[in-house]
């Protein structure tokens, strides 16, 4: 498995999963009925809105259906000849911080029939050195209290638990864990 940037060579593999009833968003069910919607409307844009280094796409809809402003992010495909999950990085520039309605920098989610393969752990693997080269000195992870495979993804990529916290109302207000990772000083490697 490695990650792909969206493209219109993958675009029919992305759709098969949205389809089979996957969606990236973990928190809203209606996510991938919603992109299937703007893959039709067009594929085109709904790929280049994949990659937004400026935050300038479509507002964030929230778990509870209210809305917030979109920050600089992009997100990646894990592909192994067919889709098979996506991780989304997202961050503002000049600050580790992230708005309320962002409980993260790093999320991912791997189609069910692929899971227990090793892929997010693999594909948080490569996205470390991105967040890196954003000038990031740590990545925030959160996930909630019942998913332990998340929690072993984060941990086998150097996670350390910060804090059990309470999300924010807009996103379910559920308890759940925070973890950081550390990514240290650009390497001449992550230079690729």
């Amino acid at each position: 498995m490695d990650l792909v940037w969206p493209a219109e060579e993958h675009l029919a593999s992305y759709v098969d999963a949205l389809t089979r009833g996957w969606s990236a968003d973990t928190q809203r069910a209606a996510d991938g009925l919603e992109e299937l919607a703007r893959i039709e409307a067009d594929p085109v844009l709904f790929i280049a809105q994949q990659v937004d280094r400026e935050g300038r796409g479509p507002p964030v809809v929230l778990p509870d259906g209210s809305i917030a402003v979109r920050i600089p992010g992009y997100r990646l495909w894990m592909w192994d000849g067919v889709f098979c999950g996506s991780i989304s990085f997202r961050w503002q520039p000049g600050t580790t911080e992230l708005p309320p309605h962002c409980l993260g920098h790093i999320g991912y989610s791997v189609v069910p029939w692929k899971r227990r393969l090793g892929y997010a752990t693999r594909a948080l693997a490569l996205v470390l050195p991105l967040a890196r080269r954003e000038g990031l000195p740590f990545v925030e992870l959160t996930t909630n209290l019942d998913n332990v495979a998340s929690q072993r993804v984060i941990l086998r990529n150097g996670g350390e638990l910060v804090e059990r916290f309470r999300k924010p109302v807009a996103s379910g207000g559920t308890e759940a864990l925070r973890y950081r990772i550390l990514l240290g000083e650009p390497r001449p490697s992550d230079e690729r």
